[in-house]
């Protein structure tokens, strides 16, 4: 109960300071229509941020109690401590169980986010609200019998007892966490991007149909299609007719998907508050297992033979063969860390260029760090439109590769036929 009181009047002083807040910027502000609109939204979302974050199961006070006040006591850090880039720049790019907007410990706004965990005794769903922002085991949350703590986005189970850092946590004498590990299948900030970006793209795609259905494709496009349907034709006839042949048609679906996805994500990941999807490994994971799997099950006896059969000396087999054989892991391979790393470079050096301010504690350094860090977020959006050009060009050239009609001399069978009609 002493917990509980004090959580009351915690969040009280938190209201009347909010609105403290709110009234003071609107006495410093010209308070013309918009301005009160503004502020009224930032205040609004900044208390159910801080809000949101305190909605708890009651079953956790016991263990809320102590680590909770320590790390509410933390959370006001020294002004002149140093600023952690790296830790910044990291906690941008890594994926997160809650969307976080701004601010640190309690005084963070962030959108919870579901935790969903398989454990020993069933399914287990939750909020993330229930660690109280807290990313270092301090503070556990009791879920229907059993507890969690949340270490860098990693959830544990929790210890009885805390360690002597006032971690929920065992720790090994090699500096491992011998604590185990539900699986964890939670909704997190990547997950909410991936269904947001294609939920854009569904109904994006559907509309522009809905007109070619209504008005057909001989009039002129308008609108969205007229920014779309260059960029379809473009893969349709460039990259998937143009690399694959014949069969391209087939395969333009899935590079079309791959195009706009990694587009759509990498122009998202410019917005500041926005997750890093497309510099998520696990993501570019997925989308060149894909292709592998469609080069894979798609490659023809050429193919085939080509990596089984070299036309090389029988004596070279023996070394071609591996090579050809690793080679098939290596592409998609090359795929995956080319798009994972470009995005996170870019994303890293900006956050790296502005922090030389914090870290210089000096504006005279800002003109310098803002402008080239303005550079390189233009340059970023090349990259967002290269990348996903890239990765769809080196998918259909895989593909293509697999289930060209190449026959020995390595042109396709359509170019031998052009060079015999013209006589060569």
């Amino acid at each position: 109960m002493v917990c509980i009181s004090l959580k009351i009047a915690y969040i009280c002083t938190r209201i009347q300071n909010q609105i403290a807040f709110f009234l003071q910027m609107v006495n410093k502000i010209n308070t013309s229509g918009v301005n009160k609109l503004v502020l009224a939204l930032i205040f609004t979302f900044s208390f159910l941020g801080y809000t949101s974050a305190q909605e708890h199961s009651i079953d956790s006070a016991a263990h809320m109690a102590q680590p909770a006040e320590n790390h509410a006591a933390g959370a006001h850090h020294d002004a002149d401590a140093p600023v952690d880039i790296a830790k910044v720049a990291f906690e941008h790019i890594l994926d997160s169980h809650s969307w976080h907007f701004w601010g640190e410990g309690h005084d963070a706004v962030s959108i919870p986010l579901p935790v969903i965990l398989k454990t020993e005794s069933g399914l287990v769903m939750f909020m993330s609200s229930a660690f109280h922002h807290d990313h270092d085991g301090m503070v556990v949350a009791t879920v229907n019998g059993q507890n969690f703590v949340n270490l860098k986005e990693d959830i544990f189970y929790a210890s009885e007892t805390p360690n002597e850092h006032g971690q929920y946590l065992t720790t090994g004498t090699n500096g491992a966490i011998e604590n185990a590990k539900p699986l964890d299948f939670s909704i997190t900030k990547n997950v909410v991007q991936l269904f947001l970006s294609a939920f854009i793209l569904i109904l994006l795609f559907i509309s522009v149909a809905k007109s070619y259905k209504n008005h057909g494709v001989t009039t002129a496009p308008k609108g969205k299609q007229s920014f779309l349907e260059p960029l379809v034709v473009f893969v349709r006839d460039d990259l998937a007719k143009g690399n694959i042949g014949s069969k391209g048609e087939k395969f333009a679906p899935y590079l079309l998907t791959v195009f706009f996805l990694i587009l759509i994500n990498n122009i998202f990941g410019l917005v500041p508050i926005s997750a890093n999807l497309t510099g998520n490994i696990a993501f570019t994971l997925v989308l060149s297992v894909f292709t592998l799997l469609l080069t894979v099950f798609n490659g023809n006896k050429n193919y085939w033979g080509h990596i089984f059969t070299p036309h090389a000396p029988k004596a070279l087999w023996i070394i071609l063969i591996p090579i050809e054989i690793i080679g098939i892991f290596t592409k998609p391979f090359a795929l995956m860390i080319r798009l994972f790393a470009n995005i996170s470079a870019g994303h890293i050096i900006i956050i790296s260029l502005v922090g030389l301010i914090f870290m210089f504690k000096s504006l005279l350094i800002s003109p310098v760090a803002v402008g080239f860090a303005l550079f390189i977020d233009v340059l970023e959006v090349l990259v967002a439109v290269l990348q996903a050009y890239i990765f769809t060009l080196l998918t259909a050239l895989f593909i293509g590769s697999a289930v060209g009609d190449n026959n020995e001399d390595g042109q396709h069978d359509s170019d031998d036929e052009k060079l015999a009609a013209a006589g060569h």
